[in-house]
């Protein structure tokens, strides 16, 4: 009769009394014992190396983007200042870095026209159907010069339209225009804004549809009635430093260098004094910390590619980032720096020790931010060149997969190496597997061919027991 696998494993040893399941076991794995230990050190060693290069390169990328953050905070660059800040709001654009004095004398803020239409009962009264068009230039009660560059706005009034559709109508067209309609003591009125600047004005043409008339009591231009006219629009005027200036927006980026206004009242006759505000704490305080994180990530650096104990001593990416850093302190990271400013992290104050490690004097950092603050700001920017972006290309490259020479690189081999490890333990695995299940049926029987050489020897001895108890 056939006998399962696991009844031969659980009658061995009946015939014999070994344990013939436990020596199976046993011999199988001893046959593959090496072999398995050898690929579970292989694979342990592959998850260090994994770890160590993912968590370099996970601080750099934190540093990086914890960098970006804080330069693009504004707090390092000499940010300006105005003695009336009543006048106007002043700011340095992203990336710009400011220096000197400038005095902001402001005659007229920009403004925008403000046209209302005729008396309506009610905001539901029907206005007629047809087309309005609205032509932008500069406009007045008695003049309209068209602007050439801005194109007419032509909107459709459908029959039945209310003056609330017509304030709807306008609004949902986006064109520089926004409507609302106000109920006052004479009635309901269509109140119709442009936007700031001296060409903004416009002026309001109607086509009407003969079955449904009406719709020219919108329209509106020079010569009609002025009390419709509220206001004009207007450029904002203003000096700087003596220069008459013209802006169709109070708000005027890059009006100088790092500097952009925000116009908020005239003060004619009474000019304000602009300058920027002294940095060199704030820029000393960035340096230490950018020195401090630099100092953590070598330190990790270091310990990972110690010849003697490092899972990452002969790693390509490991050993790239590390000549990366060893060069940054000489490295030129502002290339275009006028002639005497500072354009490396050396004339900064940092420096490189022999074990990699950096450190930072601040004595030589507040020399150069006395002599040249504006260049040393310049360094601590988001643009193309500086301290970030320099740094911010190393993490690049480190984490670049392509790159076999990365610490990316190095990750994916020794992911690939792991993997294909792993691959190799289930075959192994399955071959030992395979030797057990062999050798528990060979034992099997042997030890059923012991079985009944022992029952053979049982009935002679019971023979011969039985003929000396007869000669006897």
């Amino acid at each position: 009769m056939n006998v399962s696998a696991s009844s031969i494993a659980n009658t061995l040893g009946i015939g014999s009394g070994v344990d013939m399941a436990g020596l199976a076991n046993q011999l199988a794995e001893a046959q593959f014992a090496g072999r398995n230990e050898r690929l579970a050190s292989q694979s342990e060693t592959l998850e260090r190396r994994i770890s160590l290069a993912g968590s370099i390169r996970s601080s750099l990328s934190t540093f990086v983007s914890a960098l970006g953050d804080r330069l693009r905070g504004g707090d390092l660059a000499p940010l300006p200042t105005i003695s009336n800040s009543a006048v106007a709001t002043v700011s340095s654009p992203i990336g710009t870095v400011g220096k000197g004095t400038y005095s902001l004398e402001v005659t007229q803020l920009a403004s925008n026209q403000i046209l209302t239409g005729p008396n309506y009962a009610n905001s539901t009264d029907t206005v007629g159907a047809g087309t309005l068009t609205f032509r932008f230039g500069q406009t007045s009660t008695t003049i309209f010069t068209e602007d050439p560059a801005t194109a007419p706005l032509s909107i459709g009034i459908e029959p039945g339209a209310t003056l609330n559709d017509v304030a709807s109508t306008i609004n949902v067209r986006n064109g520089g225009l926004t409507a609302y309609v106000a109920q006052t003591d004479l009635g309901a009125q269509l109140v119709i804004k442009g936007n700031d600047g001296a060409k903004n004005g416009f002026i309001i043409e109607a086509t009407e549809d003969g079955a449904n008339p009406g719709l020219s009591n919108i329209a509106w231009q020079p010569g009609g009635n002025a009390a419709r006219l509220l206001k004009t629009s207007v450029d904002a005027e203003f000096l700087l430093d003596g220069i008459a200036r013209r802006s169709p927006s109070n708000t005027i980026e890059n009006i100088a260098p790092g500097l952009s206004l925000s116009l908020m009242a005239t003060n004619a006759g009474a000019p304000a004094t602009i300058g920027f505000r002294n940095s060199t704490s704030a820029l000393s305080s960035a340096m230490q910390d950018i020195t401090g994180a630099l100092n953590e990530i070598v330190t990790d650096l270091r310990t990972a590619t110690d010849p003697m104990t490092g899972d990452l001593a002969r790693d390509s990416g490991a050993r790239a980032l590390k000549r990366s850093f060893s060069a940054l302190g000489t490295m030129v990271i502002l290339p275009n720096a006028p002639e005497g400013s500072p354009r490396t992290l050396a004339e900064l104050g940092l420096a490189i020790q022999r074990d990699g490690s950096f450190t930072f004097d601040s004595v030589r950092m507040a020399e150069v931010m006395t002599r040249d603050p504006a260049g040393v700001a310049a360094m601590f920017t988001t643009r193309i060149d500086g301290i970030y972006s320099t740094i911010e290309r190393i993490s690049r490259s480190s984490s670049a997969g392509g790159d076999p020479a990365s610490l990316a690189g190095s990750i994916a081999r020794y992911q690939s190496q792991s993997q294909q490890i792993q691959m190799d333990l289930e075959k192994l695995a399955e071959r030992q597997e395979t030797l057990r299940a062999n050798m528990i049926a060979r034992f099997a029987k042997a030890d059923s061919n012991v079985a009944a050489s022992k029952s053979t020897l049982t009935f002679l001895q019971s023979q011969i027991d039985a003929w000396n108890a007869q000669k006897a």
